[in-house]
């Protein structure tokens, strides 16, 4: 199975929960804002746990048919 994960940038608050919960798919950029490195990935992994963190609840995550 396959994933999207995306953030919305326009409710993001930057406070870094996702990037230290799941640092190798998510990263601060120049304005502060959560960006996801890599969007479709074939396991969650940590990246659900960084959406269930987010206190703005920005990071959404779709299955790929």
């Amino acid at each position: 199975m396959r994933y999207k994960i995306t953030v919305d940038k326009e409710c993001c608050i930057g406070c870094g929960s996702c990037v230290t919960i799941c640092p190798e798919n998510f990263e601060l950029d120049e304005d502060g804002k959560s960006r996801v490195k890599n969007p479709e990935v074939e396991e969650l992994g940590c990246n659900q746990q960084a959406a269930d963190a987010c206190p703005a609840g920005c990071i959404k995550i779709e299955k790929i048919e």
